[in-house]
């Protein structure tokens, strides 16, 4: 298949981002010239009828997503349209390509395998950097948004203050943190991260956490031994990185893709066995003290901030990327930025998109669960691999969910890479079984709006008890 080969340089670039660190990449526009190789690369998968048009049942929300975020763009901020389209589109164009350019088990199976490489090249990097010695970081005020961006001057050093002393350079600012590998250092006195779009330590470990279940997959059909090894390997770094990034959302999308395994093999008797393996990042992971209360507090605010703005413009929000300018942090909770920036409606069909998302491989599951065997009944035989992929993408979606609870993720590539991989799946199943159709209905409207009332009321309940 023709599109899969950029489809993979162009998932690396969203998680490795090269460009950054390797100055004559600079130069070159990568994410574009992936981007159209793909696209080129799909058409002519379609002209050679090695693929058919698969709608994915996440199309036309996604399409309504964005054709509202772009109204609301429209009308608060028109002269930013341009500039926000594109933030929308690379996210969105992840989705379309994944979705509807891998359409059978053997694809989505590299495909993945590229996603959980990824995901564990930046966790590892995020490890190593963990257990660096700390340096002195000259910081570059020109990067907004992130007060660690810098660059590491060659002092090891104890404490900030050592920097100033020396050959520090005049007027500058310094940290001593973390020195890592590929120009990265650690934040606030060593949470570990990565950079790009996973310089926040919290969202380096949901990417890891979430490419935990991939792992199962990825293995699947190699030796018994291997897959073991990689397996703990895999739950070694990736527990380390929640741990070092002391992320407690990370601890919170470990659990449930453990919990979503245990259950599956052990029933309700999973949990408490799921339980005993995380016990570890429990123990060790997270941030206690001051340092915890104050975060609390600061995502607190964040969510009472996001209800005032949902009070005062409940259908079209403050506008698309807009958060920001009644706020001096992001909303910290996916859905409550969703809600803020585009109002009741946005809300509703980003939670459309999670829902059908999670939908797609738990009906894959429920209808293998029928069809295990070759009996008159079960005329349907699909490859093995269709039942691993759908666990492995319901664990990682399920994960994904809760801890977008704590991370602004309504437009970061890593979400739309799994909603397309969910939309993939769906094409490489209906391949094989024609009658696998996942739709939405009045039953799953109502469901969303259950959903989205309840995370109302949640945040409400806690804004309304804890700050007071």
């Amino acid at each position: 298949m023709f599109a899969i080969p950029g489809l993979i340089v162009l998932v690396a670039l969203i998680y490795i981002r090269p460009q950054e660190f390797i100055e004559p990449l600079q130069a070159v526009p990568l994410l574009y010239l992936c981007f159209f190789l793909s696209v080129f690369g799909m058409a002519l998968d379609l002209r050679l009828r090695s693929t058919r048009v698969v709608a994915s049942p996440q199309l036309p929300w996604v399409g309504l997503f964005c054709l509202w975020a772009l109204i609301s763009a429209l009308l608060h901020t028109p002269r930013q349209l341009a500039q926000q389209a594109l933030v929308l589109g690379i996210p969105v164009a992840l989705y379309l390509i994944i979705a509807h350019g891998v359409q059978s088990l053997k694809a989505l199976h590299v495909v993945g395998g590229v996603v959980l490489a990824m995901a564990l090249f930046v966790a590892a990097v995020g490890v190593h950097q963990g257990f660096s010695a700390t340096g002195c970081v000259l910081v570059d005020e020109t990067v907004i948004g992130d007060q660690a961006s810098g660059k590491f001057d060659g002092r090891p050093c104890t404490t900030a203050n050592e920097c100033y002393h020396g050959d520090a350079e005049p007027g500058g600012q310094y940290l001593c943190e973390r020195i890592g590998l590929f120009g990265t250092n650690s934040i606030s006195k060593g949470r570990i991260r990565y950079r790009g779009v996973l310089q926040d330590p919290n969202e380096l470990a949901l990417a890891a956490g979430i490419g935990l279940p991939l792992v199962f997959a990825a293995t699947r059909r190699r030796g018994s031994l291997t897959r073991s090894a990689l397996g703990v390997l895999t739950l070694g770094i990736v527990l380390t990185c929640a741990i070092l990034s002391r992320s407690r959302g990370g601890q919170v999308v470990i659990l449930a893709v453990l919990a979503v395994y245990f259950v599956k093999r052990f029933g309700l008797r999973g949990l408490l066995a799921g339980g005993l393996f995380a016990l570890p990042l429990l123990l060790l992971g997270g941030r206690e003290g001051a340092e915890a209360e104050v975060s609390t507090n600061e995502r607190l605010e964040c969510w009472y901030e996001a209800l005032g703005l949902f009070r005062e413009h409940p259908v079209l929000g403050v506008g698309f990327g807009q958060f920001g300018e009644y706020h001096y942090l992001t909303a910290h909770n996916s859905f409550m930025l969703a809600l803020a920036e585009l109002g009741a409606p946005g809300m509703a069909l980003f939670t459309i998109i999670i829902y059908l998302s999670i939908k797609i491989p738990f009906l894959a599951l429920r209808r293998f669960a029928r069809f295990k065997t070759r009996g008159s009944e079960a005329a349907l035989v699909v490859d093995p691999m269709a039942q691993v992929w759908s666990l492995a993408l319901f664990a990682a979606v399920v994960g994904l969910a809760l801890g977008m609870f704590f991370l602004s993720f309504c437009y970061h590539p890593v979400l739309w890479v799994y909603v397309g991989l969910t939309g993939a799946l769906y094409a490489a199943i209906r391949r094989h079984d024609p009658e696998f159709v996942v739709k939405f209905g009045w039953r799953d409207l109502i469901a969303v709006g259950v959903i989205d009332v309840a995370i109302l009321g949640v945040v409400y309940v806690l804004t309304r008890t804890m700050l007071s």
